[in-house]
């Protein structure tokens, strides 16, 4: 149990449990549009978990001020938040070893921003809260088309250096018969 200490002129006053809350949190995930982000979140508490544990997460876009709650847990219970992303955000954590963790699925550009993680286990209901950058970056992958033509590319580079082969074995052929002939 935690007390808070308090100095008063030389004397020293307890004035009762007061205990803080460490919440850790990836500082930046990156993740490819329309993949699965996991937002890791994970806390120390000097205070056992029980059903008064809670969770909230929240989402501040990068191109704005307002910060909306996109999910809570209490009481053993999840409750989804905003609706866009009610569907997207699953709870993959397991508060008996204190972790918060989110999944979120599909990534979105929109979901470019700040996620902020925010535990309370009373009493220790004050402390930081976990704060992870979301960047969603286009999928780098080939597209069809240059595929195809590297591919064509690399079939015809082949065939000619077949045909260059063919052409040089049979010069040397016609100049070892001519050697032959004039012989």
């Amino acid at each position: 149990m935690c007390w808070h200490l308090k100095k008063a002129k030389e004397q020293l006053i307890i004035t009762g449990p007061a205990c803080a809350i460490t919440v850790y949190a990836d500082s930046e995930v990156i993740v490819q549009n329309g993949t699965t982000a996991v937002l890791r979140c994970t806390f120390d508490s000097s205070e056992v978990v029980t059903k008064a544990t809670s969770v909230s997460w929240s989402f501040q876009q990068v191109w704005s001020g307002a910060s909306l709650s996109i999910f809570y847990f209490a009481d053993g219970k999840a409750y989804p938040g905003q609706e866009e992303f009610k569907h997207r955000v699953q709870f993959v954590g397991d508060i008996n070893k204190k972790d918060a963790s989110l999944q979120l699925s599909p990534a979105q550009f929109s979901d470019n921003g700040t996620f902020f993680c925010d535990v309370k286990n009373p009493p220790d209901v004050s402390g930081t809260q976990g704060r992870t950058e979301l960047r969603v970056v286009q999928k780098e992958s080939l597209p069809q088309t240059n595929t195809k033509i590297v591919i064509l590319a690399v079939c015809g580079a082949l065939i000619l250096l077949i045909a260059v082969a063919i052409a040089a074995c049979f010069a040397v052929r016609v100049i070892q018969n001519r050697h032959d002939y004039e012989g």
